[in-house]
């Protein structure tokens, strides 16, 4: 069935096609239809930043970057949903077009530019929260934000979200915001965690509850950067990393039709890339630090690669653009077989 609708929707614009699937999913879940097309999603508790999830598969941040619609998506099935990237101020993003399917590669080109309508509006929505399961925010910088200050942006996405989350990302690599990527490096990431490990001990005395702060990072860091970032995340105390986020590389694509647009490419195309920087940050880390993996997460198999690359938890999202809800019942069950 859902191929059939896929079909259909693939005849639209892909950010028209996207819309109105959420708008779809969040009237179905309001008439309490979505458990007529879901399929069973197998138990499977896994524990992570102190945090008891459902089971391992989680939707990546980038669908409902406003809260909108993580009520249906919860209903799924996921063991967890993550929300954004919000930046403090609503922001309209780049100019569309600004998102490319490539369905021969199983992939997708965005250039959105974090559009989203300011955290204001998504705390506003996460205070009607429906959804009982665990609930990440990702937060980011505002286009307009010099890069020397992104700090402060960071700093109001995380007292905004706080309180309404169960962990906060910080994406600092979306190749779609000029300059964001250079935070991941060197001095500028040790001050940005620096700054916002400060921030998360304050507001856990405040509010007298530990909200964990993982960090978002790109796929396209040779293993000395990875190196360096896996020894910032440490030494900053960060409860997990998220690896990865899109690649500017288009190996893979180039022959096809959008191959070439610029912007971030998702899918199977950075499916190995991925799971080689896993490998990489798991020989820094071990299990010193959780490493939750996403990137060209098709079927039950290449979620358990990432498991067994060193992550503890796994995101999709292309691949449920691609495959729909049966993708989440067969990651979930190929990571749970890992366990027997």
């Amino acid at each position: 069935m859902y191929l059939f609708f896929r079909n259909l929707l693939f005849k639209l614009d892909a950010e028209t096609s996207h819309e109105f699937s959420l708008d779809l999913m969040g009237a179905a879940e309001r008439l309490q239809l979505l458990n007529l097309f879901l399929p069973n999603i197998p138990e499977n508790p896994v524990e992570v930043m102190g945090i008891t999830f459902p089971n391992a598969v989680g939707l990546a941040a980038g669908l409902d970057k406003n809260g909108d619609y993580f009520n249906a998506l919860g209903a799924m099935g996921f063991g967890f949903v993550e929300i954004g990237t919000v930046t403090p101020k609503p922001q309209k993003g780049n100019p569309q077009p600004r998102l490319f399917r490539i369905p021969e590669a199983q992939a997708i080109i965005n250039r959105m530019g974090f559009n989203n309508k300011g955290v204001d509006h998504l705390v506003e929505q996460v205070t009607r929260r429906r959804y009982q399961g665990v609930l990440g925010i990702n937060i980011g910088k505002n286009a307009k934000t010099p890069v020397e200050n992104a700090a402060d942006d960071y700093v109001i996405g995380l007292r905004k979200v706080y309180a309404h989350a169960d962990y906060i990302t910080v994406n600092v690599s979306s190749p779609n915001t000029q300059g964001l990527r250079d935070l991941q490096f060197g001095d500028s990431l040790n001050r940005l965690l620096e700054i916002l490990k400060n921030e998360q001990l304050k507001l856990q005395q405040e509010q007298g509850r530990y909200v964990p702060v993982a960090v978002k990072i790109a796929p396209d860091m040779d293993s000395f950067a990875i190196q360096q970032v896996a020894a910032t995340l440490l030494a900053q105390g960060m409860d997990g990393v998220i690896a990865t986020n899109t690649t500017i590389s288009r190996e893979g694509v180039e022959q096809y039709p959008n191959g070439n647009e610029t912007g971030g490419l998702s899918g199977l195309p950075v499916q190995d890339k991925s799971t080689q920087v896993i490998k990489a940050l798991y020989a820094e880390l071990g299990d010193k630090l959780p490493i939750i993996g996403v990137g060209g997460i098709l079927d039950g198999e290449s979620a358990a690669e990432k498991i067994c690359a060193g992550a503890k938890l796994v995101q999709i999202y292309s691949g449920f653009i691609y495959r729909g809800p049966a993708l989440i019942s067969e990651a979930a069950s190929a990571v749970a077989l890992l366990k027997k």
